[in-house]
């Protein structure tokens, strides 16, 4: 591919915008010194250049989602469960598109809903601790880049969870095998579960319960990143907790009673406990689930709703490059300094002061490819 010059860009280096300088594409990777001949020039026009965002959980079926979320600046997009494996698979490493990493099938209890309705096979239902090592070898065999454990609530009416010695086994084998473990919590009981068992990242925001103190001491000494998704928490109070049976059983257990103000609190919880807090939108197509954040575009409302949560711009923005890169060991992304990904997003405006500039996208560069709009052949 032909090298690419963006001249008078603003460069984010994870804390502000610097002053306009250029910033050479070179053989996929951030180049330094003299651009070759040929290159392509492109003007920033005193624009921002972001490091390609990182979309830390979704669920990817096919190209068309991936193409969705290059259209909006997502370069590398981390699925957090593929019931159908084979086709998640095959769209790892394809050139043009963004990067593919995959949890494969999550562990579940046996006969869960994840099982029952969501299409995963039934040797994902973990039996016991026992059966911990078992399953793990499995993703491993798969070729999972990291383990997801689905975390239930047994107050919730037809949940199969896990206990908590399987959780902490589970764990235990993942990191025994190399593997980040990503725990799947929903209630303020599941997220103390996950956090009891090790695990090394929380995706979802209990929008049930508050946080005590001794959860939010154990936040603080635990070093645990959490993906918050409250688009995705939104959507599910506004549905699940509507529905008229979660309405009466919140009136006989209100610990069960959903709100929104819940899921910022808990991301409030991380921020001041220093833990990263990273951008993840839950962006699935799956009909049985209570929402479906658009692939894509959701990322940058996700990015408003943490800084409408307390987070500054600068924050949001390192949860969906830096921080997401160093959390999952994606060594290669996340900055732009020399001999990184030319993973790379140009924009007008300045998000460090509104977020909401992120979604003035002018350009878009994958391994140093230009992404090309939808419905054009240029």
């Amino acid at each position: 591919m032909p090298a690419t010059v963006i001249s008078n860009v603003r460069v984010f280096d994870g804390a502000q915008l610097g002053a306009p300088t250029t910033v050479l594409l070179h053989d996929g990777l951030i180049g330094a010194g003299p651009a070759p001949r040929a290159a392509e020039h492109v003007d920033g026009r005193g624009g921002a250049l972001l490091p390609g965002f990182i979309d830390t959980h979704a669920h990817i079926d096919d190209a068309a989602q991936l193409r969705a979320m290059a259209q909006w600046g997502v370069t590398t997009v981390l699925d957090m469960g593929a019931a159908h494996l084979d086709a998640t698979m095959s769209l790892k490493d394809r050139p043009g598109l963004p990067t593919l990493k995959t949890a494969g099938r999550v562990a579940s209890g046996p006969g869960s809903m994840f099982i029952t309705k969501m299409g995963f096979p039934a040797s994902t239902g973990v039996t016991g601790p026992g059966d911990a090592a078992r399953f793990v070898a499995d993703r491993v065999a798969e070729r999972s880049d990291y383990l997801k454990i689905i975390v239930e609530d047994p107050k919730i009416p037809g949940s199969k969870p896990l206990p908590a010695d399987t959780v902490a086994a589970l764990v235990t084998a993942a990191h025994a095998a190399g593997l980040c473990t990503v725990a799947h919590v929903v209630s303020i009981d599941t997220l103390r579960t996950a956090l009891t068992a090790g695990v090394d990242i929380v995706t979802h925001t209990p929008v049930a319960g508050t946080l005590d103190d001794s959860l939010r001491h154990r936040i603080a000494e635990s070093d645990v990143a959490v993906i918050p998704t409250l688009a995705m928490m939104d959507g599910v109070v506004h549905t699940i907790g509507g529905r008229l049976p979660m309405r009466l059983l919140s009136l006989v257990v209100p610990g069960l009673r959903m709100r929104y103000h819940h899921a910022e609190s808990v991301v409030a919880a991380f921020a001041a406990a220093g833990r990263a807090i990273l951008v993840g939108t839950d962006a699935n197509s799956n009909h049985d689930s209570p929402f479906q954040p658009p692939y894509g575009q959701s990322l940058h409302d996700e990015l408003a709703r943490l800084v409408a949560a307390g987070l500054t711009p600068a924050q949001a923005l390192r949860g969906a490059t830096s921080l997401a890169a160093d959390t999952f060991a994606l060594t290669d992304r996340g900055t732009i300094s020399p001999g990184s990904r030319a993973d790379v997003v140009l924009i007008d405006g300045d998000p460090t002061r509104d977020i909401a500039a992120t979604r003035a996208i002018r350009g878009v560069w994958i391994a140093g490819d230009r992404v090309r709009p939808e419905g054009t052949n240029r």
